[in-house]
């Protein structure tokens, strides 16, 4: 993991790789941010012509190096674009400052360290620089043959060391925004290694584990449920959902609890480690990228970490809800009816629809203990991709305001997202002749069907929301901002945000 430090240094005399500046979009051209003033003397206030002349414009995600003027103990500097310049008297907003972290981050793979002179006004821009440092420097090689260094990136190890430069190491407001920059990308880290382990690696027995291990690294109290405790529990969902694998489904409960707490959060996280639709078998293509479809899990298993970490004081509970969906002899069948753990029976119409059924088990689980709120996270549906595209989630709910304090947490913390309705009329689709309900309803407005499905788990007088992060929670195209290729982590940072808020008593 990459180092982060405060310092107080002057940019000409740190001994350094490279120097970090931010560059924005002026009326006139590009022009020189904040925090940038000594790199900007030193070419004699000529720094932003100089930037425009080698093609700069300021323009966010854009990369422009340069020598390091005379007499710097850092020979390059690397100029990152912000995006347009704020208004007057306003501040760089801090996702701003986080997307130029990650892309400078991520620049300068295979150096040792790097000062990073953005604009820096107050301990909230130290913990966006920091957290985008850190989630930019991010590579996952752990299958690669990179010579003498296992963890490189592409040739090239990540990022050592990054110094923010006009931070306060003394200030504890400071101290506490780098701390909390840290735990949070560590753990949203983690999350993206579980989501880009390939799946003969990632069975729930071996997921289970890894949760099993950082549970006893950080006081977290964890229950495993195998099969046997599955079928002794009456767990129908996940364990319809298994039934084709050799690799048997588990129900993992992750409960951390602080003394001063006054607020119960459930995250319950779809936990698919690999998803071939089973009998209602996947087409060509759409096979490849399927070791994304535990990215619920592996998010709701970061937040709760990331929560103990911070010593947050509210409970958080994680049920991480695991199972690999394959075709087999022993496989469940479309038409197939399925009792729940809830008692209700589903009738499954397509076994590719299999996210809700093991999300259903695991929400009524987590109702059992009467949480002041519940939030599901899960790689649920093609539709929501269609309705919201690659990087933007849904959310639903049976509240309005809890389903708009999401949305707010989602947006202040830079994870795009969008609230969805549940349409009363939409879930007349999910009768059935035969059972409780259907695993399917009317395929226009899919991603709210499942919303409606998943509402009927929830238990009566529970505030629930849940969180669609099909489209970003595996980035096929190239990396951006402080997102790489791969698994994102998405997600992570709204649900670590809720339980502060919550801890907070600023959330219900």
């Amino acid at each position: 993991m990459t180092a982060l430090t405060l310092s107080t240094a002057a940019a000409p005399g740190l001994r350094a790789d490279a120097i970090v500046i931010g560059v924005a979009k002026g009326a006139k051209g590009p022009v020189v941010a904040p925090g940038a003033e000594a790199v900007d003397k030193a070419y004699d206030g000529k720094l932003a012509g100089v930037l425009e002349t080698l093609g700069a414009s300021g323009a966010e995600g854009e990369m422009t190096k340069l020598p390091a003027p005379s007499g710097f103990k850092a020979p390059l500097v690397l100029a990152v674009g912000l995006g347009a310049v704020p208004e007057k008297d306003a501040d760089y907003d801090t996702e701003s400052l986080r997307k130029a972290a990650g892309v400078a981050a991520r620049a300068l793979a295979g150096t040792k360290k790097a000062a990073f002179a953005l604009p820096l006004t107050d301990a909230a821009d130290a913990g966006a620089i920091g957290e985008g440092a850190l989630l930019g420097a991010y590579s996952f090689d752990a299958y690669k043959d990179n010579g003498k260094d296992p963890k490189a990136k592409n040739g090239k190890a990540p990022l050592a060391e990054v110094a923010l430069l006009g931070g306060k190491p003394r200030d504890k407001a400071y101290k506490a925004a780098i701390e909390r920059a840290a735990a949070v990308s560590e753990e949203l880290n983690r999350a993206r290694d579980l989501i880009n382990t390939p799946p003969n690696d990632l069975n729930p027995e071996a997921f289970a584990a890894v949760a099993q291990a950082a549970a006893k690294e950080h006081g977290i109290k964890v229950q495993v449920l195998d099969v046997k405790a599955l079928e002794k529990g009456g767990y129908g969902g996940i364990l319809g959902v298994g039934a084709g694998s050799a690799a048997g489904p588990r129900l993992v409960k992750l409960s951390y609890t602080s003394s001063k707490a006054k607020k119960h959060l459930a995250f319950v996280g779809k936990g698919i480690t690999y998803d071939s639709g089973g009998i209602s078998l996947k087409p060509a293509g759409h096979n490849e990228t399927m070791k994304c479809d535990m990215s619920g899990a592996a998010t709701v298993f970061a937040a709760v970490v990331a929560a103990a970490r911070l010593g947050l004081e509210v409970n958080v509970t994680g049920w991480l809800a695991l199972a690999e969906n394959m075709p087999s002899g022993s496989a469940t069948r479309p038409g197939d009816v399925l009792r729940m753990y809830s008692g209700k029976t589903v009738e499954v119409l397509n076994t590719d629809a299999e996210g809700r059924l093991v999300l259903a088990d695991a929400l009524w689980a987590a109702s059992q203990e009467k949480p002041d709120a519940i939030v599901d996270v899960a790689t649920l549906t093609g539709a929501m991709v269609l309705a919201l595209g690659n990087r933007t989630f849904g959310i639903m709910g049976n509240d309005d305001a809890f389903r708009s304090a999401l949305h707010e947490a989602a947006e202040e913390v830079g994870e795009p997202a969008w609230p969805m309705p549940l349409p009363e009329h939409l879930r007349k689709g999910m009768d059935s002749p035969t059972a409780d309900l259907a695993n399917m309803g009317e395929r226009m407005g899919g991603g709210l069907v499942a919303g409606l499905f998943l509402r009927e788990f929830v238990g009566e007088g529970i505030t629930w929301a849940h969180l669609d992060i099909a489209g970003p929670a595996f980035n096929e195209g190239g990396p951006f901002g402080y997102t790489p290729k791969g698994g994102t982590g998405t997600a992570v940072r709204t649900l670590v945000r809720i339980a502060e808020l919550t801890a907070a008593g600023d959330l219900g």
